[in-house]
């Protein structure tokens, strides 16, 4: 029976942190150009626009940071069995 190997945390969790930032800004850009003051001197926006850019650029920092940072493990791994066969 194989060994499930739990999720490296060097690589979680920046990802996670990327994420996050990622919706925040999703969400922020798209809420403030969206942004229009009506004649009545309210201002409305678009809150659906803007919780789906957030899920856009949280999916899309998490998968990006996730992919940049198991090449970078990957690598290092590999310069590191290069230099033990020196």
């Amino acid at each position: 029976m194989s060994r499930r190997r739990l999720p490296n945390p060097w690589i979680v969790i920046p990802s996670l942190i990327a994420g996050v930032v990622g919706g925040v800004l999703g969400w922020v850009v798209t809420d403030v150009s969206c942004r229009v003051e009506l004649e009545s001197g309210a201002i409305s926006s678009c809150p659906g626009w803007a919780a789906t850019f957030a899920v856009v650029g949280a999916v899309t920092g998490v998968l990006g940071v996730a992919v940049m940072m198991v090449l970078v493990f990957r690598s290092l791994a590999e310069w590191r069995a290069q230099q033990g066969e020196d």
